[in-house]
């Protein structure tokens, strides 16, 4: 795994890198990965301009910013992803401030679907659902795996899905409503909880 993992961190980008990679192949018409749909290519501008606005809206909380200047051990942050994956818009522009706010963490971004070797160590129940954030010490060993959603969104979906036997239009529309009232407090909730284990 440790090979998959090394391989994967070369071709790693910046989140920058990954905007401008974005924004670039949407002047083309096309979403990142191989599979290429009027319907991925509607997503991605829609997560385009998401995250556009989230990367000016974005805030951390004062504990958020205090306990990642903290961190001794220098990390990197390897997250598998795709432009036209909505949880990854509301996501990375948050997890990119954390990252900046700290000297130690490098925040690496790699196409899913470029991928699929890492991706199917790191799956969610199955799935190859992203984002998926797999935090690595100096020595690329696993700190620990974070995503695809919030730990508060995830058991919605969850509870939902249980109770309705799908994950459909309705469902997707509240989580928006959700990403929308949070602001991205939970993920910074969620990475400190698993930081400070």
């Amino acid at each position: 795994m440790k090979e998959v993992i090394e391989n994967s961190l070369e071709s790693g980008i910046s989140y920058e890198q990954y905007r401008e990679l974005v924004s670039g192949l949407l002047k083309e018409n096309k979403s990142t990965g191989p599979n290429q749909s009027e319907a991925l290519y509607n997503y991605s501008l829609l997560n385009d301009r998401r995250m556009k606005r989230l990367d000016k809206t974005s805030k951390l909380t004062e504990d958020t910013i205090e306990f990642v200047k903290s961190i001794e051990k220098p990390q990197t942050w390897l997250v598998l992803t795709e432009g036209w994956c909505g949880d990854a818009a509301q996501n990375l522009p948050v997890l990119s401030k954390m990252a900046d706010e700290s000297e130690k963490v490098d925040l690496k971004l790699v196409l899913r679907d470029d991928n699929l070797e890492l991706m199917d160590e790191f799956l969610t129940n199955g799935g190859r659902s992203i984002p998926k954030l797999i935090a690595l010490d100096e020595d690329k060993n696993v700190l620990f795996t974070w995503g695809p959603r919030p730990s508060v969104a995830t058991k919605m979906i969850a509870d939902y899905k249980e109770e309705n036997g799908v994950v459909d239009a309705k469902v997707k529309e509240d989580l928006q409503r959700w990403y929308n009232k949070d602001k991205g407090v939970n993920v910074q909730e969620d990475i400190i909880s698993l930081l400070s284990n």
